[in-house]
């Protein structure tokens, strides 16, 4: 059974930082590419970063550059994407997906 289940999340002040997890179970992990998507209160499902694990190559949204990274451990079968400077605009529900299979979601709350 594929699972992902993210962490991390929580209330932080603008400027702050976040790490989220994904931990990832029931296939090859190595052989995708996982990406993490945000939705904001009223807004539409955003792509933010993603990395694929077999080659290590990764993209950011231009809205994130500079601020989030993102890796991953393929032997915890982990997906990390640190936040920092993070602004109250990347509030949101954060998701980690194949795009075939996705997570429940982690909320994140930046308050300015």
């Amino acid at each position: 059974q594929v699972q992902l289940v993210e962490s991390g999340g929580g209330l932080v002040q603008a400027g702050g930082s976040l790490r989220l997890s994904c931990v990832a179970s029931g296939f090859t992990f190595d052989d995708y590419t996982i990406a993490w998507f945000r939705q904001a209160p009223g807004k539409e499902r955003e792509g933010v970063s993603c990395i694929s694990n077999s080659s290590g190559t990764t993209d950011y949204a231009d809205s994130v550059k500079g601020r989030f990274r993102i890796s991953g451990d393929n032997a915890k079968n982990t997906v990390y994407l640190q936040m920092n400077n993070l602004k109250s605009e990347d509030t949101g529900v954060y998701y980690c997906t194949t795009l075939t299979y996705w997570g429940r979601g982690t909320q994140v709350t930046v308050a300015s």
